[in-house]
């Protein structure tokens, strides 16, 4: 026998800015009479507004959307609408996004790939508040913390620019004209980043961001 909460209809918004995978995802909830779509969500601020408006039990939210990053998304929820639960789906797979949003707040964080039997699965599990993070993330996201986050943390808010703008292939005196700083000014911090990071030249530290995502990570990517 269904308890009055396992009874009780799931109310779901759902926030992605392709119109398709909403029309997809649409039509698949219809078919789960315990799953009401209430609100569709195209950009960040969309999303805020229903939240507030709409107050869903269950956020399905996409990583990348116009405005601002999933976790600051995920922050403001739960800071403001606690009773919201996010999930998270994504085709971006990256360690330092699934720690994130693990973080942040997330009670998962799925592939746009996963089945429909999955997802459905999935959003009546965190409905029940049970938290769909598997061993294999969590030791992903340990071993990202402890190899990865460590080293990125002990660098400066301008070493952080510095090295994202160096990801982006720009050399010295590009980076120079756009932080408003000296060449010289530059050749310092790309020094200091490199002993922070136990790396030999600049083109190991540009492989290093983007081997694990971090290019915007300085600007609150998620």
């Amino acid at each position: 026998m269904l308890t009055d909460k396992e009874n009780k209809t799931i109310t779901l918004l759902i926030a992605d800015d392709h119109p398709a995978l909403r029309a997809g995802l649409r039509v698949l909830f219809e078919e789960s009479p315990d799953i009401q779509i209430i609100g569709e969500a195209q950009d960040s601020f969309d999303v805020q507004r229903l939240v507030a408006e709409l107050n869903p039990q269950i956020l399905l939210l996409d990583l990348k959307m116009p405005g601002i990053s999933a976790a600051e998304i995920e922050k403001w929820v739960r800071l403001n609408h606690p009773e919201t639960i996010t999930l998270v789906l994504t085709g971006h797979d990256r360690d330092a996004y699934l720690a994130g949003m693990m973080a942040a707040g997330a009670v998962g964080y799925l592939d746009k790939k996963e089945t429909a039997e999955r997802l459905i699965n999935a959003i009546r599990r965190a409905a029940r508040g049970e938290t769909l993070f598997d061993e294999k993330q969590i030791a992903r996201v340990l071993h990202w913390r402890e190899t990865v986050e460590k080293k990125w943390e002990r660098l400066t808010t301008r070493e952080r620019q510095i090295l994202g703008l160096l990801a982006q292939g720009a050399n010295n005196k590009a980076i120079a004209k756009k932080l408003f700083i000296t060449s010289k000014t530059v050749e310092y911090h790309i020094t200091h980043i490199l002993e922070k990071l136990a790396l030999g030249t600049r083109q190991e530290a540009e492989a290093w961001v983007l081997k694990h995502n971090l290019e915007n990570i300085g600007d609150d990517d998620g």
